[in-house]
């Protein structure tokens, strides 16, 4: 599952770099985890009712936050974007819990990392941005990167191989969509929507696909959902406390989580292919980090 990214809460922030780099990696590990317990559920569960199943005890435990808040964290600026957001989380979230059922994790991890390649392409007719050369080749480097996991046309090419991508196709859109609104949303009442929204999209998509759940199956689910607002929850805090440059090496460092559950659970590690992919896609989402925070400083020549 993706990590959280987008603007910085408006409440007051407290630098501590450390701190931020140990809240990304916890929220990394509790991110993975879900992951991992998803892959392990997709056996005998549709991916829609797991999907189903998380927004649940997310939208519980978000509610359980916000509704002491009152109105200020129930009641949106951006109303509009806040349900084109919740839409395109759910989207991804539908996308990558489905590939996990074909896919090893590590390989779904690494090709969803391709979002901020996404968002560079998505930021300029949505931001009005102009991306100069730097940032395209970086974009068409990663691409490689991604080309190299997936491996069309090889022998071990599935179909499945493209549901990560189109995940992080739709994350890159609620990157887009919380860039936005950020000045304006509190976290608490982004993330408490884009729970509720998520959870009425998929209710009304049970009926096409519904089968009997055990007890097992929900108790998996309530802890698919809880370990996944937690690890999203994390790395919000951990912007609170360190910039997005410091943390983005760090974030991409799911990966390895990701890899070493995949090995605990399912007797599978990636191969030097997906390694040598995610390194190239990491390599190249940091550039395009480190691009946008010197745009951030000042005017550039060349983006």
């Amino acid at each position: 599952m993706q990590p959280v990214q987008g603007g910085q809460p408006p409440s007051p922030r407290r630098e501590n770099s450390l701190r931020g780099i140990g809240l990304v990696l916890l929220g990394g590990a509790f991110l993975s985890s879900a992951d991992a317990v998803s892959k392990l559920m997709a056996e005998t569960v549709p991916p829609l009712q797991i999907t189903w199943l998380r927004y649940a005890a997310f939208a519980v435990i978000m509610l359980a936050i916000a509704l002491p808040g009152g109105r200020p964290l129930l009641v949106p600026n951006r109303l509009r974007l806040q349900l084109l957001r919740g839409v395109a989380v759910t989207v991804s979230s539908i996308l990558f819990v489905s590939s996990l059922k074909y896919l090893p994790i590590a390989d779904a991890t690494a090709t969803s990392f391709i979002s901020p390649l996404f968002v560079t392409a998505l930021s300029i007719p949505l931001l009005g941005e102009k991306i100069g050369w730097r940032r395209w080749t970086a974009t068409i480097i990663g691409l490689i990167g991604v080309l190299i996991v997936v491996r069309p046309g090889g022998a071990g090419f599935q179909l499945a191989a493209l549901l990560p991508m189109l995940s992080a196709s739709a994350w890159a859109f609620a990157l887009i969509f919380t860039r936005m609104m950020s000045a304006t949303e509190n976290p608490v009442t982004t993330l408490t929507w884009s729970a509720i929204i998520g959870f009425l999209l998929l209710s009304l998509l049970q009926p096409f696909g519904w089968q009997p759940l055990t007890a097992q199956a929900i108790w998996l689910g309530v802890f698919v959902g809880v370990a996944s607002t937690i690890g999203h929850w994390f790395v919000i805090l951990a912007f609170r406390h360190a910039d997005a440059s410091l943390l983005a090496p760090f974030a991409y460092l799911q990966l390895l989580w990701a890899s070493i559950f995949g090995f605990l659970m399912f007797a599978v590690l990636p191969d030097r292919f997906t390694w040598l992919g995610a390194v190239i896609i990491t390599g190249s989402g940091l550039y395009i980090a480190h691009r946008e925070r010197l745009r951030a400083r000042g005017p550039l020549s060349r983006g």
